[in-house]
């Protein structure tokens, strides 16, 4: 056996380049006879848009239907959890049955609860990055295109693959006496992500169009997030560093084993790391067999992530039960590190702050911290946002919650299901997904487990959450005294710098475009401006029904003399409606009661409903 001969890292695989791409090194003499004409991927890329529309219509019908776009009959329809579900389902098929690309866009949106509804996110989270494995007839040309002949750079290579995911699968196999494992981008994945990215393109103004308005941005956003997203996924240079990254940031636990690639055998499209065995964690049956405690493991899970969110900054964002693993000792395996996440030293700052409010039931602090992060507006309505997050710390908490508040909260969110005051940015997503999936594998090993027992636990040993540290608490609060005094004479410098303070928020308000503009007129003002506009058409309207007359009994002169007075006549009745008169701003939060309220047409002097 020999060690590959040469390892062209950045080198593109023949079949992967883009059709027509010019200037490709990476292209052999006879593979410009492979690429497929122009006309043909065009052709290629338009039947897998039929075959997307044709999978998607019934969803977008239905989404039409109950907003009443396009239709002329029937009333606008208000779907029901049970509805929703169902679609849910029926949308997870069809991003299977749509293949690689549009499993990881289902996996993306299951960490999006600011885009879809609840119903859409649970079912998506289950969807599992798991699809029938190439042939190895069809995958060996890749391997020894990257490395060499598979027989002379490795004393094994076992040709049925352990696990076949979306994009790759993965071998087993011996290099240097060493047991590895060998995952392999599938061939032609890369085209066919292109291919089926170009639909997602073409596809998202329909999308942006039946959205509801409060959906755009985060559509809008979540396309380039999801662009960028599976291109790293393609990218095992990039999957390799992370191993190695978060191995290191573990290397003195015992307890956690991430494996190591093996640069040697590695490049783009080809990761070989070291082979760990490991027990499935949501097999409890085999567990208990070994003697495994399970309370202490999904213990140990839970602030395995705290650590990598929270102080390391570099967290594994797949944790399904397919990619954490068990040793008969208790040692937590984590495998494919395809989907990672980072979260700068500003967020981990006001995630600990998050996770300080949760320990100590401190409501307020946990929307603070949202708020700093940006990922919930300002101007939300605070009392209905503290129910929220009260419900959503029970339920985490393992509390049966009250059905009846819950069902307050629901009619209070159903007119307004998108508009709910959450933007998420694309790394904090990822840490919601991480918290959702790792909930639900917890649980599995402990179905009481206590999500804020173990937080409240993290922070104490850190001197923040318990009444037993006061001296290192009291030193948090006055370092953050002083620290929160500092920025508010900053930033007083700045704003007197540049405008009054009062004229900076309202600013801040039309930068997060929470601003309605009311036109308020007095009533005479307003029946004479509502004249002068109707008397400025008619003369409009009969001007140009004279130039048509005129120019059709091919009287051009004449018709050009009157159409020379329906130009300034045009340009006054544009300025008239233009103009506006005693004009008023005013932020209005976009989430409050009022405006829940006003949504469902309710008096303003009605119940409150709490």
């Amino acid at each position: 056996m020999s060690a590959p001969a040469s390892e062209p890292a950045d080198a593109t695989d023949p079949a992967d380049a883009e059709p027509g791409a010019a200037g490709s090194d990476a292209a052999g003499p006879d593979d410009d006879a492979d690429q497929p004409s122009g006309l043909r991927v065009r052709l290629r890329s338009l039947w897998r848009l039929l075959v997307v529309v044709r999978a998607f219509l019934p969803l977008f019908v239905g989404m039409a239907r109950d907003r009443r776009r396009f239709l002329l009959f029937g009333r606008r329809r208000r779907p029901d959890s049970t509805t929703r579900r169902r679609r849910a389902t029926s949308l997870r098929d069809s991003l299977v049955s749509l293949g690689p690309t549009f499993i990881k866009l289902g996996q993306i949106l299951s960490t999006r609860p600011d885009a879809l509804p609840g119903e859409y996110v649970d079912v998506l989270s289950s969807l599992q990055d798991e699809v029938p494995p190439d042939d190895w007839e069809t995958v060996r040309p890749r391997v020894e295109a990257e490395l060499g002949p598979v027989d002379e750079v490795f004393d094994r290579f076992d040709r049925e693959p352990i696990s076949g995911a979306s994009l790759g699968q993965v071998y087993t196999a011996v290099a240097d006496g060493e047991e590895v494992a060998v995952k392999v981008l599938r061939p032609d994945i890369r085209r066919v992500v292109a291919a089926d990215l170009r639909v997602v393109e073409t596809l998202m103004p329909v999308l942006l169009f039946f959205a509801h308005p409060g959906q755009r941005f985060t559509f809008e956003n979540l396309a380039d997030e999801f662009a960028d997203t599976i291109h790293e996924e393609m990218d095992y240079d990039h999957e390799a560093r992370m191993l190695r990254e978060i191995g290191a940031n573990f290397a003195d636990d015992p307890k956690i084993r991430v494996p190591d690639p093996v640069d040697a055998y590695s490049t783009r499209n080809v990761l070989t790391m070291e082979y760990v065995e490991g027990v499935k964690i949501d097999r409890v049956r085999e567990l208990d067999r070994l003697g495994i405690d399970r309370e202490a493991l999904a213990r140990r899970l839970e602030r395995t992530y705290i650590q990598m969110i929270l102080e390391d900054g570099a967290f594994h964002a797949d944790p399904h039960p397919g990619n954490l693993a068990v040793q008969s000792d208790g040692t937590l395996v984590f495998y494919d590190f395809g989907m990672t996440g980072r979260v700068d030293a500003a967020t981990r700052d006001h995630m600990y702050d998050f996770y300080v409010g949760v320990a100590r039931d401190d409501i307020d602090r946990v929307i603070d911290a949202f708020v700093a992060m940006e990922a919930l507006d300002p101007a939300a309505d605070r009392e209905l946002m503290r129910e929220t997050f009260a419900v959503a710390i029970e339920t985490l908490r393992g509390q049966d919650v009250d059905q009846y508040r819950v069902q307050q909260l629901v009619s209070q969110f159903e007119e307004t299901l998108y508009d709910f005051p959450l933007r998420l940015p694309q790394d904090l997503a990822l840490v919601v997904r991480v918290s959702t999936v790792l909930e639900g594998v917890c649980r599995t090993l402990v179905p009481e487990f206590d999500f804020v027992d173990e937080v409240t636990d993290y922070v104490r040993e850190r001197g923040m959450g318990g009444e037993e540290d006061e001296p290192s608490m009291g030193e948090r609060f006055a370092r953050e005294t002083v620290e929160e005094a500092g920025e508010q004479v900053q930033e007083t410098a700045r704003t007197l710098l540049s405008v009054p303070p009062k004229l900076n928020s309202v600013l801040g308000l039309v930068e997060r475009e929470n601003v309605r503009v009311n036109v308020v007129l007095d009533d005479s003002d307003a029946l004479s401006a509502f004249g002068r506009k109707v008397v400025s058409g008619i003369l409009l309207g009969g001007n140009l029904l004279a130039v048509a007359l005129l120019y059709a009994l091919e009287n051009q002169l004449t018709a050009g003399v009157v159409a020379l007075g329906v130009v300034p006549l045009a340009f006054l009745l544009y300025r008239t409606f233009r103009r506006k008169r005693g004009v008023r701003v005013r932020g209005d939060p976009q989430f409050t009661r009022q405006g829940l309220r006003a949504r469902r047409g309710e008096a303003p002097g009605g119940e409150d409903g709490d």
